[in-house]
């Protein structure tokens, strides 16, 4: 889509809130990798600030963001299982219907192994570093965000306000947006973000600045085109690799671990840093799997 059938055809609220609810609410490029990725730096204590404005994206998915799942975790070979998942793509995934078959065997350490090594949830969006102390070199530019449900909970906020005194917000438009600012504290050893807040509407520019800042964008149908994962045996084999296993036999029926309750729910801080808080580690431990290092 280019910049002027973007001002003629800008994407209006319901149509996001209802491209969000049927997502549910809610690859190896990993930030420390990948150029294109951003992410705060935080200090010593945990914290981080930086502010940035969410972009419209480029590609003709129906929302400016993407959303994919992955799977992070060390098997007993010592060797690291670093996977984006087939589920992301509507398909069945080994490592997925492995877990459902141990979930449901009715052995508790069987679910604890489960719990340790079951899919996170990632959001991928376009964003203009407007400020990063930490990193002035990157303010003024356009990079991908990588974040997880907590973020994403505060932008579903501002389009969908729970409050009558506060005004729907697409942050996403660049010209009826809002910039938003990253508030990162350690909280009980995990990130915290909820001091993150959307500040007032206001224009990115006039509309020269904008088609600058909007062709400056990056492409995001990596996360949807299904010839970008690995196929099935592919991922079986890796899995296999991984776990110092003959070839784990799989069920086609999968739980929904996502939602399935807990004996022992997570504390808040733990649960909510669950895909917020990988960023620093991830791309380590996708060098690991890789074997470099």
């Amino acid at each position: 889509m280019s910049f002027a059938n973007l001002k003629n055809n800008r994407t209006d609220l319901a149509t996001l809130v209802q491209a969000a609810e049927k997502a549910g609410g809610g690859q190896q490029t990993r930030p420390g990798d990948d150029p294109r990725f951003w992410q705060p730096t935080r200090d010593k204590a945990g914290n981080g600030y930086a502010v940035i404005r969410f972009l419209p994206g480029i590609d003709d998915a129906g929302t400016p963001w993407t959303r994919y799942w992955d799977h992070g975790f060390k098997g007993p070979t010592g060797q690291w299982y670093i996977e984006r998942s087939l589920t992301s793509i509507g398909q069945q995934d080994p490592l997925s219907e492995l877990n459902s078959q141990m979930w449901n065997n009715g052995i508790e350490s069987d679910k604890a192994i489960v719990r340790s090594r079951k899919r996170q949830l990632k959001y991928v969006a376009n964003v203009l570093i407007v400020s990063d102390p930490s990193a002035p070199e990157n303010e003024g530019q356009v990079k991908l965000y990588r974040f997880g449900k907590k973020i994403f909970d505060k932008i579903m906020d501002s389009m969908q306000p729970q409050f009558p005194d506060e005004k729907p917000v697409n942050p996403f438009d660049m010209w009826e947006g809002a910039d938003f600012t990253i508030k990162i504290r350690k909280v009980e050893g995990y990130p915290n973000y909820d001091a993150s807040t959307f500040k007032s509407q206001t224009a990115l520019g006039d509309d020269a600045r904008m088609e600058i800042v909007y062709d400056q964008q990056h492409s995001m149908v990596e996360f949807t085109d299904p010839t970008q994962y690995k196929s099935y045996d592919e991922l079986k084999a890796r899995l296999t690799l991984v776990l110092g296993e003959s070839a784990p036999r799989t069920t086609q029926q999968r739980v929904d671990l996502d939602t399935v309750q807990e004996p022992t729910p997570m504390r808040t801080a733990e649960a909510e840093s669950v895909g917020d808080d990988l960023d620093d580690t991830m791309s380590y431990f996708a060098k690991l799997a890789n074997g470099d290092d």
